[in-house]
């Protein structure tokens, strides 16, 4: 039997300093949606006039209402469960997708620039933007809806900082 791995334990000298998900504000919309098919279909199958189809229609009414259920409340939730963002002493990972995972890790030495941005409902949640700019070709990387997005900016700014001094003595230290 096949074991599941998780993604590959980080070489000996990096360690994780940061693990977070998207903030939880992502998963209103889908609530709100819920309660919404919820009340719906309660009032559909309260006005369903009795008979010998009352008990199809009402069935019917439930399928729907489980069907909207979960593709307007699992599949956010999935997305928001499966997409993770780590920062390790030596990179920055993003980890997403439900059936496709998909991944992108960037070397903190190749990160030039980052930074945040808040709207007033960010502000509010204590969440925001968190962008990364790397040199390379694919250049800058935006992180929605981060949790405590100025605490996430200020660690790996320090990190980045300390990664490039790292790498400044080691290019020392070579003959």
């Amino acid at each position: 039997m096949w074991a599941m791995v998780q993604d590959p334990s980080p070489s000996d000298d990096e360690y994780l300093v940061l693990r977070l998900r998207p903030h939880w504000k992502v998963l209103i919309r889908a609530v709100l949606v819920a309660v919404l098919v919820v009340a719906v279909a309660l009032i559909a199958e309260v006005i369903i006039p009795s008979g010998s189809a009352a008990a199809v229609a009402r069935l019917v009414v439930a399928a729907v209402a489980i069907l909207a259920l979960m593709l307007w409340l699992m599949v956010p939730v999935l997305r928001w469960r499966t997409t993770t963002y780590e920062l390790t002493s030596r990179r920055l990972r993003v980890r997403d997708g439900i059936v496709t995972r998909r991944g992108r890790d960037i070397p903190l030495s190749r990160i030039t620039d980052v930074s945040f941005e808040k709207g007033p409902l960010d502000r509010l949640l204590g969440s925001g933007r968190l962008i990364v700019e790397s040199a390379g070709e694919h250049g800058q990387i935006v992180l929605s809806d981060i949790p405590r997005v100025e605490f996430a900016q200020a660690t790996l700014f320090r990190l980045v900082e300390e990664e490039q001094r790292r790498l400044d003595r080691n290019e020392r230290n070579q003959p």
